[in-house]
């Protein structure tokens, strides 16, 4: 008999893996959490591999999790496109600034395929310095910016809290004092909210290496230099963290969409705001 990957399944694991908790994921879905874990279970059942790593701070995704995350994403944002979509011809052009770390994720992805939905819309997606994203939201160029809520060029729209995650280097020893800690460089919120979360709870720690990019960051990890805080979308599989008791929890990022005012009533950047508010 064929396996068939069902939408409400996907939902549930992608949900889980955002929220980074099962009992996070059950009240975004309006679900029980004995409900949605055995959801999960169904849907390991049916891709014969755990998807998960449980612990008592949440979950992250396993390998197999990893691997099959951009495709639940992508079905899940198909579908929904294919619903709401379908008959109805998009025109025109929309600028949309992200912040790096989600331009390195599956939106992406899911901007690409509503333009291949749409041939007569045309899409750009930026990532930019605070200072330039800004200069290109007010001279019109991006209408939609998703970023860090403290960094948007213009008033949020609307606003979610997803879930940081520790990103552990190959070989690193995460009870090392002081800890060998990869940071993004430069002053923000995100950077901020790690150090403090780390000496709330009594960690010393030392800058093993800065960078201003996601690439940088990754790089550094890979090489084994220390841990850093990534959103779980961004945590390659031999990155998780699995001592549960050996980081301090970290908090929640607060993100939010600005819109340029100029743009509303636009059928195009309409469905561009609703695609990304499903995906994030």
């Amino acid at each position: 008999m064929a396996r068939d990957l069902e939408t409400a399944l996907l939902r549930t694991f992608v949900t889980a893996v955002r929220a980074g908790s099962i009992s996070r994921a059950a009240t975004a879905l309006g679900q029980t959490q004995p409900a949605l874990s055995q959801q999960l279970r169904k849907l390991e059942s049916v891709v014969g591999r755990p998807l998960l790593h449980r612990s008592p701070s949440g979950v992250s995704p396993t390998r197999a999790g990893a691997e099959l995350l951009p495709y639940a994403e992508r079905i899940l944002s198909l579908s929904a496109q294919a619903l709401t979509e379908t008959g109805r011809a998009l025109t025109g052009r929309c600028g949309i600034g992200l912040l790096e770390d989600l331009a390195a994720s599956r939106l992406p992805q899911a901007l690409a395929d509503l333009a291949r939905l749409h041939p007569g819309a045309r899409l750009e997606v930026l990532s930019l310095s605070d200072s330039a994203m800004r200069e290109a939201y007010d001279g019109g160029r991006v209408q939609l910016v998703l970023d860090e809520a403290p960094d948007l060029p213009g008033p949020a729209r609307w606003t979610v809290r997803r879930p940081l995650v520790w990103a552990v280097g190959q070989g690193v020893d995460v009870t090392a004092d002081p800890l060998p800690v990869v940071l993004f460089s430069g002053t923000c919120s995100w950077r901020t909210s790690v150090l403090e979360t780390l000496e709330r709870a009594d960690r010393p720690w030392r800058v093993a290496f800065e960078s201003n990019s996601l690439v940088g960051v990754l790089a550094a990890l890979r090489a084994g230099l220390g841990v850093a805080a990534l959103m779980p979308a961004n945590l390659e599989p031999a990155m998780a963290c699995h001592d549960a008791g050996g980081l301090p929890t970290l908090p929640d990022v607060e993100l939010g969409l600005a819109r340029h005012p100029r743009s509303d009533g636009d059928p195009l950047i309409d469905a561009v705001e609703t695609a990304l508010r499903r995906m994030i």
